[in-house]
């Protein structure tokens, strides 16, 4: 087992401690860090974690070697390089950064001191997503031309307005700090590194400061192209559809696949069994500090996608003019 201390214990960091005991992952929780440690003292104890409010006890304890991180975006960056500096193995929530610059430098942190790095891109391991991963890995798309993706629902739209999740720089261009960033990484995973982009964000409902809806065109660098959209005022929705010359398909639920091939008159519906997948993003974490395999993101994925969240935010504050990823 790793000992471990989970830093952000809001209902993200609960639900982070819940998915790895629940699938089996060799994380020991130990220690917790909350600024609201009156909060969660019921759940700490249930879980047998030590709460303190500094990050710094957990990077002088030599006996914590991971630390999850489930804190606000714009301190991952320096919470990084410090977890880095302290010789500990990390797994960090999405956004890994808010900008390259910021990535590059957190990055960089990681590389130096020589500890895994786990992120929190745990969609592609949906059960209907690895159907998708599965067509592309056996050809069966041929050419993949286009794809499409969409992440909305409306469970943050009543969140308290003094929540850091509604601050205008935590959570730029709408839903896609929160919600469309993992579209983009499933992009980036199913269709390959990302090119350019143009976006918009309109405040359409909530007249949230950073809009409420997002539409983004992307272009990717082997020449296919995607739409993405998300918004945080409607009903649940999930979908990302691939388009290849031979057949498309798409992911309409954690578990749910349809797919269709030319020459056939009807679609074929998959449906897999229901998956941890957030669990086994953290067992593959926690595989990786025990020496029993790699993360499945590289570092180059997790520049790329932080790189293609900033593109977004820049062209939406352009309104719409291309980025270069």
């Amino acid at each position: 087992m790793i000992t471990t201390a989970i830093v952000g214990l809001g209902w993200w960091g609960k639900t982070l401690v819940k998915a790895a005991h629940d699938f089996g992952a060799p994380l020991r929780f130990v220690r917790g860090v909350t600024l609201e440690p009156d909060s969660v003292r019921d759940f700490a104890t249930e879980h047998q974690i030590a709460l303190g409010t500094s990050l710094e006890e957990v990077l002088v304890d030599k006996s914590i070697q991971a630390v999850l991180l489930a804190t606000p975006h714009t301190k991952h960056r320096a919470q990084v390089e410090a977890i880095a500096a302290a010789g500990k193995h990390l797994y960090c929530e999405k956004p890994f950064a808010l900008t390259k610059a910021d990535a590059v430098a957190a990055l960089d942190a990681c590389k130096r001191a020589g500890i895994v790095l786990g992120v929190g891109h745990h969609f592609r391991l949906m059960p209907s997503m690895r159907v998708l991963a599965e067509l592309k890995e056996t050809g069966a798309f041929g050419t993949i031309m286009h794809v499409e993706g969409n992440y909305s629902h409306d469970w943050l739209a009543n969140y308290p307005a003094d929540s850091w999740r509604m601050v205008a720089e935590e959570s730029r261009a709408g839903g896609m700090t929160g919600m469309g960033i993992h579209v983009l990484d499933c992009f980036r995973d199913l269709i390959g590194p990302m090119k350019r982009i143009s976006a918009l964000s309109k405040a359409r409902v909530l007249k949230l400061p950073t809009g409420d809806t997002t539409a983004a065109l992307i272009e990717f660098e082997n020449g296919a192209t995607g739409t993405l959209g998300t918004t945080i005022k409607t009903p649940f929705r999930w979908r990302i559809a691939v388009f290849g010359e031979n057949c498309w398909a798409e992911s309409v639920s954690e578990t749910r696949a349809i797919v269709r091939y030319a020459g056939k008159d009807d679609p074929e519906v998959i449906e897999r069994p229901h998956d941890n997948h957030l669990g086994r993003n953290l067992d593959f974490f926690a595989k990786a500090v025990l020496g029993q395999g790699t993360f499945p993101i590289s570092h180059a994925g997790i520049l790329q996608t932080a790189a293609a969240l900033e593109a977004v935010f820049k062209s939406a504050d352009a309104d719409g003019v291309w980025m270069t990823v």
